[in-house]
């Protein structure tokens, strides 16, 4: 029987995606994303954060890159890998990413059309049911142009 290494997230990014070309016009996107949990502790609201490092390859990395910013609420998909490395000083380190898979864009889709976030956006009693749908990408996806 073999393993399971799934991920589930849905949080903040921490800061805009930095994308790397690497050879071959490989894309590499990276970002922090903030997840917090609150819970009672002796009669007081605790809220906890935890920071997870995504990575997001190729198409994914594109489409990360145009749509995604500091701030904005998603919801991904992927596998845990650690990793290792050798520091400045030659020490060996090691990492723990999420590699992403599949991500959806949570809010408005104003909020993410031209990778710009609408502040402007006036709400209406007949909410536009166009806008409610998430955004969805997957790294599988066959039309890599657009999430949506």
């Amino acid at each position: 029987m073999s393993g399971i290494n799934k991920v589930i997230l849905v949080g903040h990014l921490g800061k805009d995606p930095e994308v790397r070309h690497l050879e071959g016009g490989v894309s590499v996107a990276s970002f922090p994303l903030a997840t917090s949990e609150t819970y009672n502790k002796e009669g007081r609201k605790i809220e906890q954060t935890e920071w997870h490092n995504i990575v997001m390859w190729r198409g994914l990395a594109d489409v990360a890159s145009k749509y995604l910013q500091k701030g904005k609420l998603v919801y991904i998909e992927g596998k845990l890998r650690t990793r290792s490395f050798e520091d400045k000083e030659g020490h060996k380190k090691y990492t723990t990413e999420v590699v992403a898979e599949n991500f959806t864009m949570l809010g408005r889709k104003s909020d993410f059309e031209n990778g710009t976030s609408n502040n402007n956006h006036t709400p209406n009693n007949g909410l536009n049911k166009q806008e409610e749908q998430p955004m969805t990408y997957d790294q599988n996806s066959p039309n890599d142009d657009l999430p949506f």
